[in-house]
């Protein structure tokens, strides 16, 4: 097969057999994949039709898989441009500094316990004149 995802440069070895189904298990072994940095932002994706051939599933399942990644930010797409990964941010560490001492509380500017309004708001000037 000339047009084989393996032309697109991305070694995906993916195995998406898992206990919750073959999407859950596709859209897992792709996360992972990104987490480990297997895939580097950027790389593009083999297309659906191409990489459910390789993996002997259904289109749909690798193209619902595709499209819940989007969603989720993993991947993005773009018609005739192919799927790839995104470019995400780097999860922030930890500042190292000393422990905090207990949190200040500070009084809600706004009550919103139900039942108990706020009678200062009240125009009672203007309802006893027009009353």
């Amino acid at each position: 097969m000339t047009d084989s995802w393996a032309t697109f440069g991305a070694d995906l070895h993916i195995d998406p057999a898992g206990a919750a189904g073959l999407r859950a298990g596709l859209m897992n072994a792709l996360r992972e994949a990104v987490r480990t940095g297997r895939l580097t932002p950027g790389t593009r994706l083999p297309s659906s039709r191409t990489l459910a051939a390789d993996l002997g599933i259904a289109r749909n399942t690798v193209a619902d898989a595709y499209a819940e990644l989007v969603a989720e930010g993993w991947l993005t797409a773009r018609q005739g441009s192919g799927t790839r990964v995104a470019q995400r941010a780097e999860p922030r560490r930890p500042a190292a500094t000393a422990p905090r001492s207990r949190p200040v509380r500070r009084r809600p500017a706004y009550s919103l316990m139900p039942g108990s309004p706020d009678l200062s708001t009240f125009p009672r000037a203007d309802w006893l004149k027009a009353a």
